[in-house]
């Protein structure tokens, strides 16, 4: 490969690998707000540990969405590196 320019479908792979791992990590934490909020409507919690459990639901959400979209984007640069 050469190490200079980048060929267009370098840059494609590049952009649908981030577009992949900012969808996923969307995904991800809505899903992990999502058991959160269900939990709240299930067990009928209300007043602060209502909002107690929507605020540390949104946050691992946003923590575990900020993972996801790390480990893809490094494992995407481990193996543009490497050449698989």
């Amino acid at each position: 490969m050469d190490m200079g320019r980048e060929s267009r479908w370098e840059k494609d792979a590049m952009t649908v690998e981030i577009v992949f791992a900012l969808v996923t990590a969307a995904v991800l934490a809505a899903v992990i707000f999502a058991v959160a909020f269900t939990l709240v409507l299930a067990l009928d919690i209300s007043g602060s540990a209502e909002r107690g459990l929507l605020v540390g639901g949104a946050l691992l959400g946003a923590m575990a969405g900020v993972w996801r979209l790390v480990r893809v984007l490094l494992r995407f640069d481990e193996h543009r590196r490497t050449g698989r």
